[in-house]
């Protein structure tokens, strides 16, 4: 058996960081339902590949919340990630597990998640190894999905929030209102991410510069 591994939200500075496992007997299964790089999939059509990965094969999960992230202990993002690939590697137990390599250094990445198992197997870590191989693409649906439920969810809780990447004008407009409004971030705000300390800086020297 081998499996898929990749995450959703790794650069996001609101919401969760998602990383999930996709399990099956061969790359030729993923590709038959036509699990491929998630971002090359219309959201229509991530729900419908997502749905057939769930029924047909094994799936594991981690969810990383933003408090989680900003409480790292002194360890980088990757670090953690690679912490979380270990960990739905383990609960799947297959003879081989395809990495989507999270450092500049795949081989490195490899070695760093090797470090974490329960149980050793073979590991391939491999840059953009989701448009390569199709059980890490159904992986990368699958982490896709489960983000942007979250962040749909996080909508309809406190309005219209964008993708919650720091690219995204909405999300940048999201944040500098709320914390005009409120005068801290949201609760799902990546705390420790640039975008947040630059736009609570700036929060805090235009409120200097009225006295």
């Amino acid at each position: 058996m081998i499996c898929g591994v990749d995450e959703a939200g790794k650069g996001a500075v609101l919401g969760p960081l998602v990383v999930a496992a996709v399990a099956c007997g061969s790359d030729e299964e993923a590709r038959a339902i036509g699990a491929r790089d998630s971002k090359t999939l219309s959201p229509k059509r991530r729900e419908e590949v997502y749905t057939e990965i769930i029924a047909r094969f094994s799936v594991a999960t981690r969810i990383l919340t933003p408090g989680e992230i900003d409480a790292r202990p002194r360890a980088s993002l990757n670090t953690c990630i690679a912490r979380a690939h270990a960990a739905v590697v383990s609960d799947l137990n297959p003879d081989m597990a395809i990495l989507d390599a999270c450092d500049v250094d795949a081989r490195r990445y490899g070695r760093t998640v090797s470090g974490f198992l329960a149980k050793k197997c073979r590991l391939l870590s491999v840059h953009e190894a989701d448009g390569k191989y199709p059980v890490v693409g159904a992986a990368s649906i699958v982490a896709k999905v489960l983000r942007d439920r979250a962040i749909a969810d996080l909508a309809q809780q406190y309005g219209e929030i964008g993708s919650g990447y720091p690219s995204d004008p909405v999300t940048i407009v999201y944040l500098k209102e709320y914390l005009r409004a409120r005068k801290t971030p949201p609760p799902f705000a990546r705390m420790s991410w640039a975008t947040t300390r630059s736009l609570v800086n700036e929060l805090h020297q235009t409120r200097m510069s009225e006295f």
